[in-house]
């Protein structure tokens, strides 16, 4: 017998054939063992399942149970992004989770030792990873905890999701009733902290969160304490600074509080497959141009930042151009206001085959009134006023003085009709694609007072009424009063205020 027969033997044996040889990680839900399949002579890595402290046992068994079949589920899936589960071992009264060895650093740990990561491979990173939520959520599994440190990235740029092992059925509910709260707080869905709703939005949720994590370097609701986190996911808006365009509208889209208003993987991925050619539509705000890579995802793991590896950082060169990134491109989109609130444009584009042109300047659109992201607006041309544009109104009584910290201006109020015409409700499609070039029109003329240093960092949103705002009385519509009006709002596209007026003359 050989020495290292001698020291195979000494191991621990699972199912007769798997041998535990070293731990490779460590989580909340278990240890991750380096071993080898004796039967096959092949490397694989192991999860000892072992739930959180505290647990009570009725809920463990719960765990157990449903970890043992979903990891079984999951051995079904086949899709190149996955880690692949080959097999699941009950012994000794504890669960074990055979599956594909990836040696590689998970995206936490790239983003950690090398910065924020290019549009270009943030846009990649997500086809992939959406195809392998799409193959997981058709097969009926939730995965539960979408995070930076459960994706692997290989050093030819593919991604591996991992940790299925604690993925859920879409039709089990007994977790729920317990009240088990699984998966990683940071990129926890705000149903799942309200009503601990683990779904496929959920998951959609926390893909933003973590591609979000991805081009900013940090992630978005981090907070010194668990219970800092959970209020701001239930209440903060997030802010991009160093993407735009259809990638801005991906990861804010995905990051919608209500889970109804998300986009859904098939608008998202449209959005992505839509731009994949074209990077630079995404870059860091204020400039159009492409980034110089030498790798998609980074250097090998062990040889971060190695001489002749790795991927242009923050201050790479960058070839510039004056041209605005358009603001929607692709499939059946749902474009976000990426980087100042929560409202979106529908349908500007029906297909990747059939884009409308865009007004250059237009970061989004939202909706006041019931259905609508706003349940009002009523602030006249040439007021200011700060917050989101999501979830709440705005009447004069919001207005601040514009010499004074702001969000946004609006500068032009319009009604698309004849004043006493009494028109029925043309859509808001319709609506938003007439105020959208009215905006444009005001925005590049000598109306607005653009710095000239400022002016990349500035666009302009798009408000209108929906269909249960709208009056077909005709007699409620006369002179400029509050109804059926459409709003050009002027804001900042790097989430920064703005101080003073930049209206040279409003009017409405």
């Amino acid at each position: 017998m050989t020495d290292q027969d001698a020291s195979t033997r000494s191991r621990r044996r699972l199912a007769g054939r798997y041998v535990l040889m070293e731990e490779i990680g460590r989580g909340g839900m278990g240890v991750v063992w380096r071993a080898e399949d004796t039967v096959i002579g092949r490397n694989v890595a192991v999860k000892e399942l072992r739930p959180p402290e505290g647990v009570p046992q009725q809920e463990r068994g719960v765990l157990e149970e449903r970890v043992l079949r979903e990891a079984r589920s999951a051995g079904r899936l086949n899709d190149p992004s996955i880690v692949t589960v080959f097999d699941v071992v009950s012994e000794n009264a504890a669960t074990y989770i055979v599956m594909e060895l990836v040696e590689a650093p998970t995206l936490a740990d790239v983003v950690q030792v090398n910065g924020p990561l290019p549009a270009a491979q943030v846009i990649e990173l997500g086809r992939r990873l959406l195809h392998a939520l799409q193959t997981a959520h058709a097969a009926g599994i939730v995965h539960r905890d979408v995070k930076p440190g459960n994706i692997m990235v290989l050093p030819d740029g593919r991604a591996k999701l991992t940790d299925f092992g604690i993925a859920q059925a879409a039709d089990d509910p007994r977790l729920t009733t317990t009240g088990l709260l699984v998966g990683s707080a940071t990129y926890m869905a705000p149903e799942r902290i309200s009503e601990n709703a683990a779904t496929a939005a959920s998951d959609l949720w926390a893909l933003g969160a973590t591609l979000f994590h991805a081009v900013e370097g940090r992630a978005p609701f981090d907070r010194p304490t668990t219970a800092a986190t959970l209020h701001a996911i239930l209440n903060d808006v997030p802010y991009l600074t160093r993407c735009q365009g259809p990638l801005a509208s991906v990861i804010m889209g995905l990051l919608i509080t209500r889970p109804h208003a998300r986009l859904t993987a098939e608008q998202a991925a449209g959005l992505l497959d839509a731009t994949a050619a074209r990077p630079e539509l995404s870059g860091p705000l204020g400039t159009a141009g492409t980034q110089q890579v030498t790798s998609p995802m980074g250097p090998p793991p062990g040889h971060y930042g190695a001489a002749g590896g790795g991927y242009a950082m923050p201050g790479a060169r960058i070839e510039k151009n004056r041209r605005r990134w358009p603001a929607v491109v692709g499939a059946l989109v749902v474009v976000m206001l990426a980087s100042f609130g929560g409202g979106y444009l529908t349908r500007l584009v029906g297909s990747a085959d059939d884009v409308q042109d865009v007004p250059a300047h237009l970061g989004g659109a939202v909706a006041y009134g019931s259905g609508g992201e706003l349940t009002g607006f009523s602030l006249g041309a040439g007021e200011c006023a700060s917050g989101a544009l999501s979830g709440r109104g705005f009447t004069r009584e919001s207005a601040v003085p514009c010499e004074e910290d702001h969000d946004f201006e609006v500068f032009r109020r319009n009604r698309p009709f004849d004043l006493d015409t009494g028109a029925a409700y043309p859509g808001r499609e319709e609506l938003t694609r007439y105020a959208a070039g009215l905006c444009e029109l005001y925005f590049t003329s000598d109306r607005i007072d653009l710095p000239a240093d400022e002016s990349d960092n500035l666009a302009f949103t798009v408000i209108v009424p929906t269909e249960s705002e709208w009056t077909t009385d005709s007699e409620n519509t006369t002179g400029l009063n509050d109804e059926n009006l459409s709003y050009c709002v002027l804001h900042r596209t790097d989430g920064a205020t703005i101080t003073g007026s930049m209206l040279s003359s409003p009017e409405d």
